[in-house]
């Protein structure tokens, strides 16, 4: 899968970076203790649903647009349950940590 672009914030970028390779660990590392995190406006938790979502399934991120502050994006996501789907994205990150993501189909 392409890769596409990188978002145009270095924390959401290195976020972004970690889901791709597949590195749980960096991934956790860039959240902030507390982050919380929807999917289709449905609060989640968010450690099972990272491993669910993401890292269990082999999830793949490929931005297609985002917003010029690099934390809202259209995203072509795709894991090993759903295959590929179009996907939005809204980060919010606070002293270099995300403390909130929201996605869903788009």
């Amino acid at each position: 899968m392409n890769r596409g672009m990188n978002s145009n914030n270095p924390v959401v970028a290195e976020a972004i970076d970690a889901i791709n390779n597949g590195d749980r660990v960096a991934f956790a590392a860039i959240l902030a203790p507390n982050a919380t995190m929807s999917d289709d406006d449905v609060e989640r938790d968010l450690g099972p649903w990272i491993d669910k979502e993401i890292f269990d399934v082999n999830g793949r991120f490929v931005i297609e647009t985002q917003d010029q502050d690099g934390l809202g994006m259209l995203v072509r996501f795709r894991n090993d349950t759903w295959g590929e789907m179009k996907t939005h994205w809204r980060f919010e990150v606070r002293n270099g940590k995300i403390t909130r993501f929201e996605t869903g189909q788009a």
